[in-house]
């Protein structure tokens, strides 16, 4: 990959760009299992249709990617997989967030979710599901939410500081993209606030009608919110009376996994 990279890098800049643009492509790929086709790419990246083409032909040639003749979609390539196994070994994050995650779904009979903030996204990254039979698919490993929507960027976002909360607030549009019409800077300012207030957070189906989900923030060791639990699953099981059980079930699996993490006490 590096010969190619080079090949169409003449300068450092133009060089910085691609890897950028690399990136880029691997994520939005990435936020689902299907992968994303070359339209959807084209479209979601910005980029033209010969550049994606041309970015995407390389990094299948290098195994980074597949693509799926069946559906014309890309998806992620077996040295993704490869070079991720090497990864995980220097994080251990799944060895201390998944007994946290079984014990909540166990407790529940939800589907319990563990999402790490990259930038201004949170990436889940574990789940285990519950005992009840009807359950929620719009939380899987890999999916990407801008922070402020969904339940684990609600609860990073809540005890981010002030001035960060600003500064991703004043390109709210923007940044949620398709999220943005159900969660207006108003419904996200009401849901940071109840979610400092409460400890715990509350999406009433924003993302999806009748797809609920709680969560609560995970610590690092600054203070400050790195990673987030959840649950999901239908909107009845997630009543009022039931929240605030939830809620102090969540907030005491993220005081255990902040304090594994060297962080503080939620």
């Amino acid at each position: 990959m590096d010969r190619k990279l080079d090949a169409v890098s003449k300068t450092p800049v133009q060089g910085a760009q691609v890897v950028s643009r690399v990136a880029h492509l691997l994520r939005l790929v990435g936020r689902n299992a299907k992968g994303m086709s070359l339209a959807g790419l084209v479209r979601e990246s910005g980029l033209t249709r010969p550049t994606v083409h041309r970015l995407l032909s390389s990094m299948g040639s290098e195994g980074l990617l597949d693509h799926d003749a069946a559906t014309g979609s890309w998806v992620l390539g077996p040295e993704i997989l490869l070079l991720g196994s090497v990864a995980a070994t220097r994080f251990p994050l799944e060895d201390l967030a998944r007994p946290g995650l079984r014990r909540l779904a166990e407790a529940t009979g939800e589907s319990a979710f563990f999402s790490i903030r990259r930038g201004n996204e949170t990436v889940c990254l574990l789940r285990e599901e519950g005992s009840f039979p009807v359950r929620s698919f719009v939380l899987h490993e890999g999916v990407r939410f801008p922070l402020g929507v969904a339940s684990a960027g609600t609860a990073i976002l809540a005890f981010l500081p002030a001035a960060e909360q600003e500064e991703v607030l004043a390109d709210w549009p923007s940044h949620a993209g398709a999220f943005a019409s159900q969660h207006t800077p108003a419904v996200v300012r009401r849901n940071l606030a109840a979610t400092l207030a409460a400890g715990y957070t509350v999406n009433p189906g924003l993302v999806l009608e009748g797809s609920w989900g709680m969560g609560a923030a995970v610590f690092d060791r600054s203070g400050k919110p790195a990673w987030a639990l959840s649950l999901t699953g239908i909107e009845q099981r997630f009543r009022p009376e039931r929240q605030a059980e939830l809620g102090g079930l969540l907030m005491a699996e993220a005081h255990r996994l902040s304090q594994l993490l060297g962080g503080p006490a939620t």
